[in-house]
């Protein structure tokens, strides 16, 4: 028994299958390890967040230009941690404009 192709309308669609999996698991290895150290989603409500995460986002991009790869703290990659900062800062920016 043979199976014609099947048809799924999926053009134009966000293509999740896109995305560097284990970059993103270590941004989540980031999130975690925030969350053990703090509490979840505490990150939302540290005081002066936009410039604070922005000033984290490029001491992360700092270390890794200058050869450290890993955050000596957490042992995660700087790359990671500064993702997580700019994540944090487009979700600030996304809430401020109340969009969902």
């Amino acid at each position: 028994m043979t199976c014609e192709p099947g048809t799924k309308y999926d053009t134009g669609k966000d293509r999740w299958d896109l995305l560097p999996w284990a970059e993103v698991r270590d941004i989540v290895r980031v999130l975690t390890h925030g969350a053990q150290k703090y509490a979840d989603d505490n990150w939302k409500a540290v005081p002066d967040a936009w410039d604070r995460y922005f000033a984290a986002a490029h001491r992360h991009l700092i270390a890794h230009r200058l050869g450290e790869r890993l955050d000596p703290e957490s042992g995660l990659p700087h790359l990671a941690h500064a993702a997580c900062c700019l994540l944090f800062l487009a979700w600030f920016e996304r809430d401020e404009a109340g969009a969902e």
